[in-house]
């Protein structure tokens, strides 16, 4: 059985880790476009000039996904506690 206290430990390094991941993937994209568009369009047989625009959703659902499913459980775990 779980307890609050670890239960939070899990929420909040779930939050931590999809923040990094959420940080990285945003600043490699920033970084280095141009060769992840080439890539992800010969990869994925997608047109060049659309990769920005799901780049932009992906990371927008990423960082919904993060706030819902990892910081909002801490959070409203730290409070019960």
């Amino acid at each position: 059985m779980m307890t609050l206290d670890s239960l939070t430990t899990f929420f909040g390094w779930c939050a931590i880790i999809n923040i990094a991941v959420l940080l990285i993937s945003t600043v490699l994209i920033l970084i280095f476009k141009q060769p992840i568009v080439r890539l992800h369009s010969k990869l994925f047989d997608v047109n060049p000039d659309n990769l920005p625009t799901m780049y932009f959703d992906y990371l927008g659902n990423y960082k919904v996904a993060t706030y819902v499913l990892s910081i909002v459980p801490y959070i409203a775990l730290k409070v019960m506690a």
